[in-house]
């Protein structure tokens, strides 16, 4: 039984704001044409990923890893080519049956590890299924994800610098901003899907949205950040605004800055986690007029690019596409202006960039860098389509 008449792109078009939404519609001749080529990309990309899928499990990719099967189903529930009534894809519903396969007496959707990445990109796939029979599924998923909150402040660890954010659990437990977004990410969505049924317990158990925020600030580049890291920490005006991995650590590379105070490190921002610090804040429902949003805003404007991930060169570069895609959708973005001046069309240029990069075989894989997973054409495609349909729904 459906909970919703909107089975394909559920969660895409919560993603975006109504007055986007309303403009999908209308639309220019190139906005018309845009989108029937991303439609055909979108119909190789997912024939080829409907190839790859286990026949016999319904997984894709490594079965430990319920995230990496949960992708290619939310990229097959975004095909635009679905329609309402269409009921699920054989494809989908076979990876529906194996991501719950994986639902712990805890609540989390995970393999062996890695609950919160793996629940949070689970739960997003089951929010788009429109079965109701998912409902209690994602609620006891949901409190996984708030379990997952980093709270030092109750073992008496004031003012710890990972209070209130989220990270892999586990072994792994300290908080970084990939996993926090993640969570926050299936969390906004989640309790969209549970308002007003049955399973809707958001108002008595909900995460600490304030102390989330506060976790993400202190994961962007700033002149307070750097204040609360201590007096071994600086900061280099071109990476003011954008982000780090977590708070003291980039994936980026340090910078040595000599100061009347004496030497200092300085963090370097990088572009898809600074996609991902914006798209926390979005979820967590904060003002676009916020100052961090302006300054955020501002870094991926002045370090836009398609040719790398700024700051870490091919690695991380279809992460880096996907989270551009979401969030520029999501803020209602047209055009970038960078800091000479120019106007960027992203989506044209994003999207024509994804297509000029897809194989023949309808699948993408990045061919630089294998760093997380890269060298994997299952995620590599499914994070492509992704991409590609929130473009979609933004023209």
């Amino acid at each position: 039984m459906k909970f919703s008449q909107t089975l394909a792109g559920a969660c895409l078009a919560l993603a975006l704001p109504a007055f986007a939404q309303d403009r999908i519609a209308q639309g220019s001749d190139g906005d018309v044409s845009l989108k029937l080529e991303i439609e055909r990309a979108i119909t190789k990309g997912v024939a080829f990923l409907e190839s790859q899928q286990n026949s016999e499990t319904g997984s894709w990719s490594d079965p430990t890893l319920p995230a990496l099967t949960a992708l290619p189903v939310s990229a097959i529930m975004g095909n635009p080519a679905l329609a309402p009534g269409d009921g699920l894809p054989a494809s989908a519903e076979k990876g529906y049956g194996f991501i719950l396969t994986n639902v712990k007496n805890d609540g989390g959707i995970y393999g062996k590890g890695l609950a919160t990445y793996n629940t949070a990109l689970s739960v997003m796939a089951l929010v788009q299924s429109g079965e109701k029979e998912h409902l209690p599924i994602i609620a006891k998923a949901r409190r996984l994800l708030v379990n997952q909150q980093q709270d030092y402040d109750k073992r008496g660890e004031p003012d710890n610098l990972f209070d209130g954010g989220i990270g892999y659990g586990g072994s792994y437990e300290h908080s970084d901003l990939s996993n926090t977004h993640l969570a926050l990410e299936a969390l906004h969505y989640s309790k969209k899907v549970l308002a007003d049924t049955e399973f809707d317990d958001t108002d008595e158990f909900d995460l600490d949205w304030d102390a989330a925020i506060e976790f993400v600030s202190r994961t962007q580049n700033s002149k307070a950040t750097v204040e609360t890291l201590g007096e071994w920490a600086g900061l280099r005006e071109e990476d003011s605004g954008g982000f780090i991995y977590f708070p003291g650590d980039t994936k980026s590379g340090e910078f040595v800055l000599k100061t009347d105070a004496g030497e200092k490190t300085a963090l370097r921002s990088y572009g898809s986690m600074s996609y991902a610090g914006l798209l926390a804040f979005l979820y967590a429902e904060m003002d676009q007029g916020d100052p961090r949003v302006a300054a955020v805003m501002e870094w991926l404007q002045n370090n836009f690019t398609l040719d790398e991930n700024p700051g870490l060169d091919a690695q991380g570069l279809y992460y880096y596409y996907h989270t551009m895609a979401k969030a520029l959708a999501l803020t209602g973005t047209q055009t970038l202006v960078n800091s000479d001046g120019k106007k960027i069309a992203w989506k044209e240029a994003l999207a024509l960039e994804l297509m000029e990069r897809q194989n023949p075989d309808g699948s993408w894989i990045n061919e630089s860098s294998n760093r997380w997973m890269e060298d994997d054409p299952i995620l590599v495609t499914s994070y492509s389509l992704l991409a590609l349909e929130h473009i979609y729904r933004a023209l």
